[in-house]
């Protein structure tokens, strides 16, 4: 062990906007504009929503407050519109992912950031700074507990390292010392909670305990920075947590390449609505059947092998087969290869598929196996072979990463489009320059300038 949690701690207090390079602070703005397309769109639609908001009438936790959360019409409380933007922002599962430690470093970090930022009167510099910040320590931490090991044991990666994550942001718009960083990472140890018993019913927990991660991030750094003494040594102490998540950690992959290696630059995004296990197969697919113009009706079978990690979250034939939620249709690799095969395309609206008889019918077809050829000597879990038996042969594809990774990141028009596509709906007119705001965060002296444009 080598004092992780200090190291973290040390980094986060000190890093400054003119010490990350250009385009690690290019890659962070595309991200966060990424991530509030799926945000503001499921403020709308997603069916979660209004359970959420009422939970906070219903409880007199809905007061106002000066933090936006994008798509509403008014501002709330910081720590409530962390809660909210984090979980309206997974509830797509439209949302960024980190391919070595297998979480989506945007969902629990930007909504933090917004938060504090707002409500301290922070400069675009400082939260983009703060995101940067956020997005090394959860996915380093996310490395470190080794994913396959962590959901292994039953957790939810971007709702515990997230929660550092959300407190390294909150904490450096704080201004927080090194000391009060240690402080807020120990309550973030004590608040790292996040279970993969949704996969059971396509529960909604997985929307929840990611925002629930990004407000706990909030609270731990504003409770050091009210002189709350929390635990030292969070990450790699003897109730740390490196011991209680994880079989086998990587200590030493928390605080590799500090401050020079930017996992900021190994974030992805996504082309599909669903889990990103299934995206490399969706993307076979969809080549396959433009190459040689498959219909279903000539398809016998289609095997698809993927990671382990994959199979636990998206490949058990028993519970995934025939989805009836969205949250089981964004875990059921049955349900999205039956679509893309279909279709040819894949995106939110085509939820409404969900118990089409055809699709249901194509998804029987189809088995999920694991592949050695995606586990043995591979650092990145989300590569998928599809094999489509047909009356005519056999076609066969290997995809080892799914497009969006950082070897095929869409370009910014791409990006743009998809943001558009989402917020429109919601924002109307407003869209454009919304999104112009954040791809030029820096230039604003108040982030609320920039924030205001996102409200309904």
């Amino acid at each position: 062990m080598a004092q992780e949690t200090a190291t973290l701690a040390a980094y986060v207090a000190e890093l400054k906007y003119d010490d990350i390079p250009p385009e690690v602070l290019d890659r962070a703005k595309v991200l966060t504009l990424d991530f509030l397309g799926s945000a503001i769109r499921a403020r709308r639609e997603a069916e979660s929503t209004p359970s959420v908001i009422n939970m906070l009438a219903a409880l007199k936790l809905d007061a106002a407050g000066e933090a936006t959360v994008f798509g509403d019409t008014r501002t709330w409380t910081p720590a409530v519109a962390a809660l909210l933007n984090g979980t309206m922002g997974h509830s797509l599962d439209f949302d960024d992912t980190h391919a070595d430690s297998s979480l989506h470093p945007s969902a629990p970090v930007v909504p933090a950031a917004f938060a504090i930022g707002e409500m301290v009167g922070a400069s675009g510099r400082e939260v983009l700074t703060a995101i940067v910040a956020g997005y090394e320590v959860c996915c380093r931490l996310g490395n470190a507990l080794d994913p396959t090991s962590h959901y292994a044991r039953g957790f939810h990666p971007t709702a515990t390292a997230g929660t550092y994550g959300a407190a390294a942001a909150a904490g450096k718009l704080f201004g927080l010392s090194e000391q009060q960083l240690i402080y807020a990472f120990g309550v973030s140890g004590s608040q790292a909670a996040g279970s993969l018993q949704f996969l059971v019913n396509g529960a909604w927990n997985k929307r929840y305990q990611v925002g629930a991660s990004a407000m706990n991030g909030v609270i731990a750094a504003t409770l050091a920075k009210n002189d709350f003494v929390g635990a030292v040594e969070s990450v790699e102490g003897k109730h740390g947590l490196l011991v209680g998540y994880t079989d086998t950690p990587h200590h030493e992959k928390a605080v590799a390449g500090l401050g020079t290696t930017y996992e900021t630059m190994k974030i992805g995004v996504k082309p599909y609505p669903s889990c990103r296990y299934t995206h490399a197969a969706i993307d076979a697919i969809v080549a396959l059947r433009r190459e040689h113009n498959l219909t279903p009706d000539q398809v016998k079978r289609v095997e698809i092998g993927l990671h382990r990690n994959g199979i636990t979250l998206t490949g058990d034939a028993t519970t995934k087969r025939h989805p009836t939620s969205i949250v089981g249709g964004q875990f059921s690799m049955f349900f999205t290869g039956a679509l893309a095969l279909d279709q040819g395309r894949f995106g939110w609206d085509d939820y409404t598929r969900l118990g089409d008889t055809a699709i249901n019918a194509l998804a029987d077809k189809f088995d999920v196996v694991q592949d050695d050829r995606l586990e043995v000597g591979r650092s990145h879990p989300f590569g998928a072979r599809v094999t489509i038996t047909t009356e005519d042969g056999v076609h066969e594809r290997l995809h080892d990463d799914p497009s969006g990774e950082p070897t095929s990141f869409p370009s910014a028009q791409a990006m743009s489009d998809k943001f558009i596509t989402l917020a429109r709906p919601v924002l109307s007119s407003r869209a454009e320059d919304f999104a112009d705001a954040i791809l030029s965060l820096e230039r604003f002296d108040r982030v609320a300038q920039a924030t205001a444009l996102g409200r309904a």
